[in-house]
């Protein structure tokens, strides 16, 4: 495949040293962690030096941490978890209008359990207004759950001052930073969060594992029923090849954020500053926050164009997402651009290009070059 991988917020190619780490696992070191002989110990070990790895690189004890089969699963367990276990107290769950499905669609399924939700609004760059948090929050606020930085268009939001009022009232609070891990710094004690969720396919690590830090003291119905893995917090064998990959991405996003941080920056910022030399800002809009935003996320609007025969037209040679879907009838924008209300005209051509470790300033030039190419022939029908 030759396209220009331009859609690291989608996935992430699982790291070489990853790989190594992972490699032992497939084959010789294939023990069960719960088996008291040899082959179950060296995999409980390894298991357990993953903990502490994923825990270091996101400030959290080892024991507070929970391995899951992804950011999805953490993100059930988090806020189902929180919420069922704290139903005598209330039952009032509070969220923002820019969440993943992953997180909508579980509180969409507490609401018809009974539970009262309220979504809060954002502004145009797609940000929490911690006084709507505020106002909306009530003694009956059981828990508060709100991205660390969005999927698509990469704001960042204010997870710190919002965990401050709910903590102020009585409520936990969850966060879930699939995004954001290995993309800038996250501390569960400077964002003050009682959860947070982590997605390994994000961050150079399989698909299909991920973890849910839970801190300590802080009880959660189980999403699982079964043996007593996970210090009876997760049933099931553990995902000994897929831990010890997260374990090893965690640690290397750790060692090399400062690195890639910059690297992401430089090539996400040469990326617009090439679309826009090309086609002017009569045809280019930014989405999000323009400063507290992810280092390597830019979401585009081509005015007048639709995402989908724009991603058609590039199909081969750059791949990237479409922030919108164009039928017969009508318009399908992505739930964040219309929270963030971003005019029709502009929405429906809305394209996600997030760049990697592996951008190079080659491809950058070279799919700025073909990207423009499209939209000029689009234009011109």
């Amino acid at each position: 495949m030759d396209a220009i991988y331009l859609d690291y917020n989608s996935t992430t190619p699982i790291a070489r040293e990853v790989a190594e780490a992972m490699a032992p696992h497939l084959f010789e070191q294939f023990g069960n962690p719960s088996s008291s002989h040899p082959y179950g110990v060296a995999a409980k070990r390894a298991v357990e030096a993953a903990r502490a790895d994923v825990a270091a690189s996101i400030g959290c004890l080892p024991d507070e941490l929970v391995f899951t089969s992804g950011g999805t699963e953490s993100n059930n367990y988090a806020i189902k978890g929180a919420a069922l276990a704290l139903r005598e107290r209330g039952n009032h769950i509070v969220t923002s209008a820019v969440e993943h499905p992953a997180v909508t669609e579980v509180c969409r399924w507490l609401e018809r359990q009974g539970f009262r939700l309220t979504v809060l609004e954002v502004d145009e760059h797609g940000l929490v207004e911690p006084a709507d948090l505020e106002r909306a929050i009530t003694a009956d606020t059981v828990l508060v759950t709100v991205m660390h930085a969005n999927n698509e268009v990469g704001t960042i939001e204010p997870i710190a001052d919002l965990a401050a009022i709910a903590h102020q009232h009585g409520a936990l609070i969850h966060t879930d930073a699939a995004q954001s891990i290995g993309k800038m710094p996250v501390d569960v004690d400077a964002l003050g969060v009682d959860l947070l969720s982590i997605a390994g396919h994000k961050v150079y690590a399989p698909k299909g594992v991920g973890a849910l830090y839970i801190r300590s003291g802080t009880a959660l119905n189980k999403l699982l029923h079964g043996a007593d893995h996970e210090s009876n917090r997760r049933p099931g064998t553990e995902n000994v090849l897929g831990i010890v990959g997260l374990g090893r991405a965690c640690a290397l996003a750790a060692r090399d954020l400062d690195k890639n941080r910059a690297h992401f920056l430089a090539m996400r910022n040469r990326l617009h500053d090439a679309f826009v030399a090309a086609l002017g800002d009569q045809v280019v809009r930014l989405n999000g926050h323009p400063q507290k935003r992810l280092p390597n996320t830019l979401s585009l609007s081509f005015r007048g164009i639709e995402a989908n025969t724009l991603l058609a037209e590039i199909g081969g040679q750059v791949a990237a997402s479409a922030g919108a879907a164009c039928h017969a009838e009508d318009i399908d924008v992505s739930a964040v651009l219309k929270a963030m209300q971003v005019p029709i005209e502009w929405a429906m051509g809305t394209v996600r290009f997030s760049v990697g470790r592996g951008t190079s300033s080659d491809d950058v030039d070279l799919a700025a070059s073909i990207v423009s190419a499209a939209v000029q022939r689009l234009l011109l029908g």
